[in-house]
């Protein structure tokens, strides 16, 4: 199958994954991972109606933003990757969302650095549940603290919570990782009016979409292998 055929099947899934949890089709929104894609995929995607798109390396990116912006302004940008402090300001120039924030300091620079007559910068914290030592993301009992800072910052916009679950966890393991950061979104929700949730890709999402993510991040479905 193409790229139009395999963008059908995944909101086919999603449909089916809000049915299932009694809730609306749209309540789900599709972030299509282009990364290490060529812009002619994102093209071939946009062409079918995709809108969002993630990327997880800062010069990839802003090379596509660059190619792209001229025809297809409308393109909306999730930077879903570790982001080093040297390398914010082009993001904070350039992209509509940040989902991988685990640090303050990240989040002060991308403020500093949005220029201010653009909207603020979409932002969410990513949050290491399982502890993974070779993964990015704050741990649950420092999220309150980094997301009340967070919200301090004039420049951002600060809307909810990312997570990735370790790779090759089983079915009733991933449940419960689901579950769990579900139960963190809500707790911390009630204090910082969150509205985001940026859990599952193409093996997970319907048990991401039963837990109640919002945003669900899927590549290789959609574009193919790298």
């Amino acid at each position: 199958m193409g790229i139009p055929e395999q963008l059908k099947s995944i909101q086919d899934r999603i449909t089916l994954a809000c049915q299932a949890a009694h809730r609306a089709p749209d309540s789900v929104l599709l972030i299509a991972v282009s990364k290490t894609h060529p812009a002619e995929k994102i093209t071939t995607a946009y062409a079918v109606g995709q809108r969002h798109f993630g990327e997880n390396y800062v010069q990839e990116c802003i090379e596509k933003v660059a190619l792209l912006k001229a025809h297809r302004a409308d393109i909306i940008w999730h930077f879903i990757g570790p982001l080093q402090s040297n390398k914010t300001r082009m993001i904070a120039e350039e992209l509509d969302w940040v989902q991988s924030i685990d640090r303050l300091k990240i989040a002060q620079r991308l403020s500093e650095q949005r220029p201010t007559h653009l909207e603020p910068l979409q932002v969410l914290v990513q949050v290491n549940i399982s502890g993974e030592l070779t993964k990015s993301g704050v741990v649950p009992k420092e999220a309150l603290d980094l997301c009340q800072a967070i919200l301090e910052l004039p420049q951002l916009a600060l809307r909810g919570l990312m997570a990735i679950p370790e790779p090759g966890i089983q079915a009733n393991a991933l449940e419960a990782f689901h579950a769990q950061f579900a139960a963190l979104q809500n707790q911390l929700g009630t204090r910082c009016q969150f509205d985001t949730l940026s859990v599952g890709m193409s093996d997970d999402m319907e048990s991401a979409i039963a837990a109640g993510s919002t945003m669900v991040r899927v590549g290789t479905a959609i574009f193919g292998a790298r």
